[in-house]
């Protein structure tokens, strides 16, 4: 079982990440949103915790890195596209791994730096592309196939 932390917990994709962690046997341990009127979490991860400032919620994270069964292990991402880069980074110096919906980075400057953070901390970013999976998006492909 991995321990999760996700970043922007009222984002629209965010229920489907929280549901992913869930039915894949792993926890969201805490998660963090500027908005409070986040009540999913509650039916999915009733014992996560929840901050409403990412200064709390990154103190909290790094506190968990004392304790290795409990420290965070994957950081998902579901913040607005234009805080990317800096979420993953703190993802990677929280010491896990981090997964992010595309774009990862809106440039190619700011994925080099992004690379070399990676090398500093020996953890890595993860591109994911969920909505190739998306029922709207597979009739799309059928009906142009068609």
């Amino acid at each position: 079982m991995k321990n999760f932390a996700l970043i922007g917990a009222a984002g629209y994709i965010a229920p489907r990440h929280m549901k992913a962690i869930k039915e894949t046997g792993n926890h969201l341990a805490v998660a963090y949103d500027i908005n409070d009127s986040v009540g999913i979490i509650d039916s999915i991860s009733p014992n996560s915790e929840f901050f409403t400032e990412f200064e709390q919620f990154s103190n909290y994270c790094h506190g968990l890195k004392r304790l290795p069964d409990q420290k965070i292990d994957i950081v998902s991402i579901c913040s607005p596209n234009y805080l990317h880069y800096s979420h993953i980074a703190a993802g990677l110096r929280l010491g896990a791994d981090v997964i992010c919906e595309k774009p990862l980075v809106p440039t190619e400057a700011i994925l080099d730096e992004l690379i070399a953070v990676e090398k500093e901390t020996g953890h890595k970013a993860y591109n994911i592309l969920q909505l190739r999976h998306h029922d709207a998006i597979l009739k799309l492909k059928e009906q142009i196939a068609a």
